[in-house]
């Protein structure tokens, strides 16, 4: 009888998070149309990807040691070169595999 009851809550957690996951989302979609195409504004939304992606990088790299650092700098390397996401992160990737590798 208790599994019963732990299936019935699971359910009920799972379409309570679906629905305001979507919600969110579509309210995100709403108020994309009413955020400014010009102006600072716009121009502080366009660098908030590349600035949270740098916050979550740059303390990473620093834990993982002088390996972490020399990646980084290969996948800056890489990017101004290519301007590929994917190249980039492979790049980062093996770089910090071969050093730790062979290190």
């Amino acid at each position: 009888m208790e599994n019963h009851f732990f299936i019935e809550n699971g359910l009920i957690a799972i379409l309570a998070a679906s629905i305001i996951t979507y919600m969110f989302r579509f309210g995100g979609l709403i108020l994309a149309d009413r955020l400014p195409q010009t102006g600072p504004l716009r121009y502080f939304l366009d660098a908030l990807p590349g600035t949270i992606l740098v916050s979550l990088v740059v303390p990473s790299a620093e834990n993982a040691g002088w390996q972490g650092l020399i990646g980084v700098a290969a996948c800056l390397g890489i990017y101004a070169k290519t301007k590929n996401l994917l190249l980039t992160m492979i790049t980062g990737v093996l770089t910090v595999y071969l050093i730790r590798l062979f290190c």
